[in-house]
């Protein structure tokens, strides 16, 4: 094929970052979604990074947007995201809605040739995520990143680093209950976009990130068994009335692991008086620990030899932290690949979490990857 006849057929695929980085040294970001979490960290820490400026911002309507405007003093608001997507002099995205509009977005800001940083979750399924890596692939140009489960990002390495060297032998069973922000059962509780599946998609409560975290320990699952109820059966809307919930409260997760293993995981809304984390990785000849220390996670570990478990002291150099922004700006420059996290890990707990839903509704092994009839 002729190179411009190959331009105009595949004209993403002879682009530059570089080109484009020289030309244009100072990246753009739009905000599409300006909740909690990009108020709080993905404004402040990308305008932190050198050469980067926020232009504009499209929230959920246009006096929330022009308060987002005012407080980060943003200097343009637009009426829609699809301003944003389709505006020349934006470079990037910061995506910050509900699950519900991270594929839409997601996919037509790669189209447009924007790079993407992606809320977590990922997607409402894993059809959604696997469409948003099948559009990133054919832009390997752009960055696309989602935002990544933060919960263990001090401990990854050093329980990584264990788990590499045989401190625990072979896997046996990671034994988990996450209950972080749980209560007893608080039946005149208001409904969130968390308890609605038209928004939230499959994900249910904070499994996606913590399985996340256990990728990075152990890698994934190949099957899953779950069971589930909704201990709150009704929440209360905002006007009042009342909302029939799909979405358990409390999970319980069985799976196999790839690398061999077990796991069992808990996640739970509704309990009270236990541990908001507790992790167990058990193996042939160790035990790990994280669990939760007066409102802070601590590790500890013990092999066959000792007599219990030890607090693990974790070397400076070995403590993660979050650096999302600013991995996902020293990406488009070239300066270093995401890790946290991309769209394939994405799709992977996204697929986990659309196997826990089947499992639970139908009460059958569910096997991965999923197959999807395409």
């Amino acid at each position: 094929m002729h190179e411009k006849d190959q331009e105009k057929r595949y004209p993403r695929l002879l682009y530059s970052p570089q080109i484009q980085i020289m030309n244009r040294p100072i990246i753009r970001v739009g905000v599409i979604g300006a909740g909690a979490n990009t108020k709080k960290l993905h404004i402040p820490k990308l305008r932190a990074q050198k050469d980067v400026d926020i232009v504009c911002v499209a929230n959920r309507s246009r006096a929330s947007s022009q308060r987002v405007a005012a407080e980060f003093a943003i200097p343009k608001i637009a009426e829609n995201w699809l301003q944003i997507v389709y505006d020349e002099d934006v470079d990037a995205i910061c995506i910050g809605t509900w699950p519900n509009m991270h594929a839409p977005v997601t996919i037509a800001a790669l189209e447009a040739d924007k790079h993407v940083l992606c809320e977590a979750r990922m997607a409402l399924n894993s059809i959604e995520a696997q469409a948003m890596l099948e559009a990133s692939r054919v832009c390997p140009h752009l960055i696309a990143q989602v935002v990544p489960a933060p919960h263990t990002l001090e401990f990854d390495q050093t329980i990584i680093d264990l788990i590499t060297s045989g401190y625990i032998g072979d896997l046996i069973e990671i034994d988990a209950r996450i209950t972080s922000g749980s209560h007893f059962p608080q039946w005149d509780s208001p409904a969130s976009w968390r308890h609605d599946r038209d928004l939230s998609g499959n994900n249910i409560m904070y499994m996606g990130i913590w399985y996340e975290a256990v990728m990075r320990w152990v890698g994934p699952a190949k099957t899953v068994q779950a069971i589930g109820q909704n201990v709150v059966r009704h929440r209360k809307r905002a006007d009042g009335g009342r909302i029939a919930m799909t979405i358990p409260d409390h999970v319980e997760v069985l799976c196999r692991m790839e690398q061999g293993g077990h796991m069992r995981l808990c996640i739970s809304s509704v309990v009270g008086h236990l541990p908001a984390v507790e992790i167990f990785i058990c193996g042939t000849d160790g035990t790990i620990l994280l669990t939760d220390k007066s409102g802070e996670l601590a590790l500890q570990a013990g092999q066959r030899r000792h007599k219990k478990l030890s607090p693990v002291k974790i070397p400076k150099k070995k403590r993660g932290r979050w650096r999302v922004e600013e991995e996902f700006i020293n990406a488009i420059r070239g300066s270093e690949t995401v890790t946290h996290t991309d769209f394939a890990s994405g799709v992977k707990y996204m697929e986990w979490t659309d196997a826990v839903t089947k499992a639970i509704r139908t009460g059958q092994t569910v096997h991965l990857p999923l197959e999807v009839d395409y």
